[in-house]
């Protein structure tokens, strides 16, 4: 199972952590993806100055709402095999 972690502290949230959240809520859904990817929200990740910051597993990614639907067809897509 593939944890996707999304900083929701202030920076981030100020960002559109929000959005991306949502963003991954209707991806995972769309693509029936409920059962393979754990979706979870953490407080600062510690690099505020780069958020909305993602953790894939124990990698870490900047999102922003507007990169959001790349980033999951790009990065998120291809680690499931």
């Amino acid at each position: 199972m593939m944890k996707i972690t999304v900083c929701i502290g202030s920076s981030c949230h100020l960002k559109g952590s929000r959005a991306v959240v949502e963003g991954l809520q209707a991806l995972i859904a769309r693509n029936n993806l409920k059962d393979k990817i754990e979706l979870a929200g953490t407080f600062c990740l510690g690099r505020c100055q780069t958020g909305v910051n993602v953790l894939v597993d124990d990698e870490r990614f900047s999102v922003s709402p507007e990169t959001v639907e790349e980033f999951f067809e790009n990065t998120v897509l291809p680690r499931l095999g």
